[in-house]
C-alpha cells in the first residue's frame, strides 16, 4: 500500500476507491505494523495539542520569549467582533488566521505544538482544520481525515523535496503546510484525490520562492503572519479546485520544482537571518537587542 508520489497516490486511489485520507490509513497500518485504532488514537492526541494551542492564547495571551509577538490572535477575533465594518475574510477565514497565529504564539514561547510539518509553519494546518471543523460543524471523526490526508501529502513532500527553510526557504515551509491544509479542506469538503493534489500543487505555486528569513533568527516574525497567507492560501485553492479549477501543473512536477527554486536561494535566504526582512536596518536593530 505504499507509494512515493502523488502519481503513484491516485493510482491506489483510484484502484481501491478509496479517498486520500484512507490509503495513508492503510499506508500507516501497513508499514508501521499498528491497526487503525491506534493510529486514530495518536491522531487523537495531536488533534487535542493543536485544540489547545489554537485556543489558549486567544483566552490567555502573553510575549513570546523573543518579545516580537504575543497577543496578535486575540485582536483578531477582538476586531471581527466588535468592528464587523473591517471584517474582510468572512466569519471561517478571520476564525483561520486568528488559530493559525495563536499556535505561533504557543511555538514562540515554547508551548506545546504539533510541528506540521514544521515548528515554523505549524499554525497553518490547524487553522485550516479547526475553523472549518467549527462553521461546518464537523467531528473530531472528520478532523482526524484532514489530518491522514494532509499526512500523505507531506510525506510526499518530505520525500521527494523537503519542508525545511535552511535547505529550501520558507516556500518548503509555509508552502508546504499550505498544500497539506489544501488538500485536506478538499477532501474534507467532498472533492477527489485529484482535485485534492491538484489543490496542493496551486498552494504550492502560490507560494514559489517565498523565502525564509527570520528577524534576529527567531521563528516569531514574518514567520506568523505567513502562516496567515499560508491558511488563506489553503483557502483559496480548496476553493478553486473544489469550483473545478485545476493547477495545469501535476502535483508531482510542483513539488520538484519547489525543491528546485528552494536549492537556489541563496544561502542569506535560507534561515539565516542574514538576508529579506532580517537584514533591514529595523531588522538588524532588533537582532542586537535580542542578542
Amino acid at each position: 500500500m505504499d507509494f512515493i508520489n502523488g502519481k503513484e497516490l491516485l493510482s491506489l486511489c483510484e484502484k481501491y476507491s478509496l479517498p486520500i485520507s484512507q490509503i495513508m490509513l492503510k499506508r500507516e497500518a501497513t508499514l508501521g505494523k499498528s491497526d487503525e485504532e491506534k493510529i486514530y488514537s495518536r491522531l487523537s492526541t495531536s488533534l487535542q495539542i493543536m485544540k489547545d494551542a489554537a485556543h489558549e492564547p486567544i483566552k490567555t495571551p502573553s510575549k513570546s520569549m523573543g518579545g516580537l509577538i504575543g497577543g496578535e490572535s486575540q485582536k483578531i477575533v477582538n476586531t471581527a467582533t466588535s468592528s464587523r465594518d473591517i471584517a474582510l475574510c468572512g466569519e471561517t477565514l478571520t476564525r483561520a488566521l486568528a488559530y493559525s497565529m495563536a499556535v505561533l504564539e504557543v511555538n514562540g514561547e515554547m508551548g506545546l505544538i504539533v510541528a506540521a510539518p514544521t515548528a515554523g509553519s505549524s499554525g497553518v494546518l490547524p487553522g485550516c482544520l479547526l475553523a472549518v471543523g467549527e462553521s461546518k460543524n464537523l467531528g473530531d471523526e472528520a478532523l482526524l481525515t484532514g489530518l491522514l490526508n494532509a499526512g500523505a501529502v507531506g510525506y510526499l513532500l518530505m520525500r521527494n523535496a523537503s519542508v525545511s527553510g535552511a535547505e529550501a526557504g520558507c516556500q518548503a515551509e509555509v508552502g508546504a503546510a499550505s498544500a497539506m491544509a489544501a488538500s485536506a479542506l478538499t477532501e474534507l469538503l467532498g472533492g477527489t484525490p485529484e482535485q485534492c493534489l491538484s489543490a496542493a500543487s496551486m498552494a504550492m505555486s502560490n507560494l514559489l520562492g517565498l523565502v525564509c528569513d527570520p528577524i534576529a533568527g527567531l521563528v516569531e516574525s514574518p514567520c506568523q503572519s505567513r502562516n496567515a497567507i499560508g491558511t488563506a492560501n489553503a483557502f483559496t485553492c480548496a476553493q478553486l479546485s473544489l469550483s473545478g479549477i485545476a493547477h495545469p501543473i501535476p502535483f508531482d512536477e510542483m513539488v520538484e520544482a519547489m525543491y528546485k527554486v528552494g536549492c537556489s536561494l541563496p544561502f542569506e535566504l535560507r534561515e539565516t537571518a542574514l538576508g529579506g526582512n532580517a537584514s533591514t536596518p529595523t531588522g538588524c536593530s532588533l537582532c542586537r537587542q535580542k542578542g
